[in-house]
């Protein structure tokens, strides 16, 4: 686009940079990466991890592993951060490595799939749940599902496009929320502990799958509910101390989750039945209705809050990624833009949002999560690998926190493992997903490398002209004069 068109867009006099503005403290990361993780994962998938493990002692091991797993990831990923201190997390760790294709096969598996159907598939979760109390005993009516997702998506677009400190205080607010329900669901365990009923944990490896791709599929089902522990590293330019906030919130929020959810799953198998647990959507809510009584719809209404707060967490990383994808050119240009009054990236934001909205109206978007897990955990593996590649590449680089090779190693070869183990647990889905990584390849030679004709190049800067007069936003760093 042209500096005189850009110009024309803002003409207000101000000696303020319109940038991201650092509002991030270390207990808004906090925030961010508990209530990004906890969403719902603890409280769906307990269901799955058992039934591919087979067993209460399998199975949390199974959560066990995930969670040391993660924080090793998370680790590497410290190192990343402190590194690389800019916005756009994997994205822009594998466009630092491996160059700006390989960095848009991972910006492609985020726009076409992964983070707009999380956050759809999210919404609708928090739909079902806010809907529970209403509908006791019967199936609300998908059509009310999807509004009640689609209001959920809308509001928390509003208050991204309005405020990061108001999104951020979303953020922590549900945390809270979400740790709370969960301590109930612990406490409970205890007191039955205490009671005696010890019954699940007699034998609790009997029954144990034999079968490596079980273990393999009940490992990314765990994995589903870490997920969200690299959503902060998406936002590190606007955090007020990066280099010594972002290891602390990561390392605080890991050891915090893991104790959280092996303590949690140890309570649903010490109140539940495996029975129960084998045919339960939601464990944390059987566990609500068997034993709180009259005060069971409390737990749907906690679960719907956790959902909340995860399209939040999801919404703050990725309008993030898109932004940082838009200044490399790799996106239309209108979404590195930055409302003028408010500071927030309002074009990326309502982006992923509209495109939530439309897998919103598809019959069954869980499938696309289904192909996504192989390419989810190959992606965040390539980024974990990244760390052994700049110490070749680039050994003098400042590294604020510098991690031991042994743990970027450790995350790679367990990721390769799973990822064979996964095809043969599930070889379908791991070449569906395989499948739409290389889609990207024909999209990237068109709407990237092929330069367009200047009538056609024009037309496009006039759109831009437009979207940045109608979202009144310019250019990231772009001084409005």
């Amino acid at each position: 686009m042209s500096t005189d068109k850009t110009d024309e867009v803002v003409k207000e006099s101000s000696n303020d940079k319109v940038e991201l503005k650092k509002e991030i403290n270390l207990l808004n990361g906090i925030g961010i990466i508990v209530g990004s993780i906890i969403g719902s994962g603890i409280f769906v998938s307990p269901t799955e991890v058992f039934i591919k493990s087979g067993s209460p002692g399998s199975a949390l091991i199974i959560w066990f592993l995930c969670g040391i797993f993660s924080l090793i990831g998370a680790y590497c990923y410290m190192e990343l951060g402190t590194m690389i201190t800019r916005s756009g997390g994997d994205y822009a760790y594998v466009l630092d490595a491996f160059g700006p294709f390989i960095a848009f096969l991972r910006l492609w598996v985020d726009v076409i799939v992964a983070r707009p159907v999380s956050q759809a598939i999210i919404a609708l979760v928090f739909a079902e749940y806010t809907l529970e109390a209403l509908y006791i005993g019967c199936v609300s009516p998908i059509m009310a599902k999807r509004l009640l997702a689609a209001g959920c998506i809308g509001i928390l677009t509003f208050i991204n496009c309005y405020s990061v400190r108001w999104s951020t205080l979303v953020q922590d607010i549900l945390s809270y929320a979400k740790v709370f329900a969960l301590l109930i669901i612990i406490m409970t365990g205890i007191v039955k502990l205490a009671q005696g009923d010890t019954g699940n944990w007699e034998n609790a490896f009997a029954d144990s799958s034999t079968n490596p791709g079980d273990y393999a599929m009940a490992f990314y089902a765990g994995l589903f509910a870490y997920n969200g522990w690299n959503y902060l590293n998406c936002l590190i330019e606007e955090m007020k101390n990066p280099r010594r906030d972002l290891p602390l919130s990561i390392l605080i929020s890991m050891i915090l989750i893991i104790f959280i959810y092996v303590l949690t799953n140890m309570a649903y198998f010490t109140i539940l039945l495996p029975s129960e647990i084998l045919n339960t959507k939601a464990v944390a809510v059987t566990v609500a209705i068997r034993l709180y009584g009259v005060m069971w719809w409390i737990m749907p209404i906690f679960v719907a809050m956790s959902t909340f707060g995860g399209v939040n967490g999801n919404l703050l990383a990725t309008s993030r990624i898109f932004f940082v994808a838009a200044q490399e050119n790799q996106m239309p240009m209108i979404l590195e833009t930055i409302n003028v009054k408010y500071y927030t990236p309002v074009p990326s934001v309502l982006f992923v949002s509209l495109v939530s909205l439309v897998y919103l109206c598809f019959s069954d978007i869980n499938i696309l999560i289904n192909y996504m897990g192989f390419v989810n955990w190959l992606a965040i593996g390539v980024a974990v690998f990244t760390v052994i590649w700049f110490r070749y590449k680039d050994p003098s680089k400042p590294r604020p926190i510098r991690v031991h090779l042994a743990f970027p190693i450790i995350y790679c070869v367990a990721t390769v493992i799973l990822l064979i183990l996964s095809f043969v647990g599930g070889p379908y889905e791991s070449l569906m997903g395989i499948v739409i990584i290389l889609t990207a390849a024909p999209v990237y030679w068109i709407f990237v490398l092929w330069k367009k004709p200047k009538s056609f190049q024009d037309k496009l800067d006039n759109i831009t002209v437009v979207l940045q007069k109608l979202f009144y936003v310019v250019p990231s760093q772009k001084k409005v004069e």
